[in-house]
Parts: C-alpha cells; structure tokens; sequence
C-alpha cells in the first residue's frame, strides 16, 4: 500500500534507524564549540560533506560535524527537534510533503546539486524491453513514487494523466501498454528488490550505496533539464541566517565543490546551479 512520509516515519522509528556520528560530539545542534552538526545519507551527501570537511572548511572558519542516516525521515525529525543544526538528502517536493504530514517547519537554505533517479534492471537492458506483465518496483513514499512514475512516462512505457504532479500514483496511469505491475516498497529496499522484479527505479543514493553507477547502470535515468529535484540542504525556519549555515551554504555551491562533484561521480550527480 502507498504511504505517506507520516506512515514512513512510523516505520522507521518501529525499526529503531539510528543515525551513525562520524564527529565525536553528542550532536545536541551544535555544541559550545559553535561546530555545525548536518545530518546526511551517505551518498553522495556525506561524501560531499566529507570534502568540505577535510578540504575547505577550516580555510572557511567552519567547524563542522557529520552524522549519516540510513533512511529519509529520521533526519528530518532530528532537525525539526533540534538534534541537526542542518541536513543535506532531499529535495523540495519531498520536503514540502514532509512538513505538510508531520507539521515540521523545515526551509529549504541552497540547492547544490541533483542526484538524478534510475531505472535498474538484472533483466533487460533498455525499458522498451520490459515484457508484458513485468514487475516494476518503485519508492512507496509520495513525493519518489510520483517522481519514478514521471520518469517510467518521460521513458515512454506508461502515460500518466494530464496534470499529474509531483504525487502522482499509479491510478494516474491513463496507458499502460505493456499492462506493467507496480511493486511498491520503502525506498532504501529497492535495490535488494532487483532479484525479484523485472526492473526497479531507484533514489540515486540507494543506488550508489548498493554499488550502481547511475550513469552507467541505469537503463534510463532523469534529465537535469527542467528537473524540480535537486538535493538541498534544509534548516529549521528561522536559521537560515545562522553564520554557519551561511558560510557551508556557500561551501556547497563553490567551484571546488562543483569541481569535486564532477570528478568524483562522472555523471552520477550533477552539480547544480545553487540558489
């Protein structure tokens, strides 16, 4: 059954998902140190942090802290409850969902760059491919289903009905030609899940956690023309001007950042504009 975030949060919290602290403060917002604690999935968001951390932040007067989380909803609770000063995972649809079914007051600071989302397959090698009755898995939160059913429409396998958003889900399919199944599951299960479906569209982290190149492995992936799903790094509203939160926002965004995303993924992530 589709889920919204509210449902997501329960899960996760039922499974106890705990967020790994690569510092070796408490992680209480940032402590007398003034260190800025940001919570982020591993990839690539850890990694791009990790960069600024080791490379940039000192030069920048920043003293800065990560913690890694292995799901997409504990890090926004830890901002909203002020455990984060800031988090870098998601993108805008995602968090406004978010903030709308569990009340948070989370804004978005800079959007430094897009890691696109992909069609993977241990089956065929091109979507046209999929047969008749295959089995696609795709996210179960909102915001990523709409987004992989997007993307299964923009491959032209599915058509979706005119004025489907961002929460598009599979009653929005108007043609289906090759009568494809929707397998829905929690995102981070998605590529344990490719032994078992025909083909799966997987969140761009997920995917390279579990050893996927998006530029290579994918046998469709989204355009960065147009695409509303830039990662962001997010705040809870009101800290937007915290000198810290300023001085990492513009971290994010600059050449040796948009330098280091390039060379290290090749294609798999795609710096952003900023802003």
């Amino acid at each position: 059954m589709r889920t919204s975030v509210a449902a997501v949060a329960a899960l996760a919290l039922g499974l106890g998902l705990t967020a790994c602290g690569s510092g070796t403060d408490s992680g209480k917002g940032g402590g007398k140190d003034g260190t800025l604690v940001v919570g982020a999935t591993a990839v690539p968001a850890g990694e791009v942090l990790t960069y600024i951390k080791d490379h940039l932040a000192a030069k920048a007067g920043l003293k800065l802290e990560i913690k890694e989380f292995t799901d997409y909803v504990l890090p926004n609770t830890a901002l909203q409850e002020g455990e984060l000063d800031a988090n870098l995972y998601q993108n805008q649809p995602y968090l406004d969902d978010f903030n709308k079914s569990k009340g948070t007051d989370l804004v978005s600071v800079v959007k430094p760059y897009l890691p696109p989302m992909g069609v993977y397959s241990h089956r065929v090698k091109d979507v046209t491919q999929l047969a008749d009755g295959a089995t696609v898995a795709v996210p179960n939160d909102i915001t990523n289903e709409g987004r992989a059913l997007k993307l299964l429409a923009a491959g032209g396998v599915i058509k979706l009905k005119a004025g489907a958003g961002t929460d598009a889900s599979p009653r929005d399919v108007t043609d289906n030609p090759r009568h494809l199944k929707f397998k829905e599951l929690e995102a981070a299960q998605l590529p344990r899940s490719l032994d078992d479906v025909d083909a799966a569209v997987v969140n761009n982290n997920y995917a390279q956690d579990a050893g996927l190149s998006p530029a290579e492995d994918a046998i469709l992936l989204e355009s960065a023309k147009n695409n509303p799903y830039a990662n962001l790094l997010a705040v809870k509203r009101g800290h937007e001007d915290d000198p810290r939160v300023k001085k990492l926002a513009g971290l994010l965004v600059s050449p040796e950042v948009r330098a280091f995303i390039k060379d290290k993924y090749h294609g798999s992530v795609l710096p952003a504009t900023g802003g």
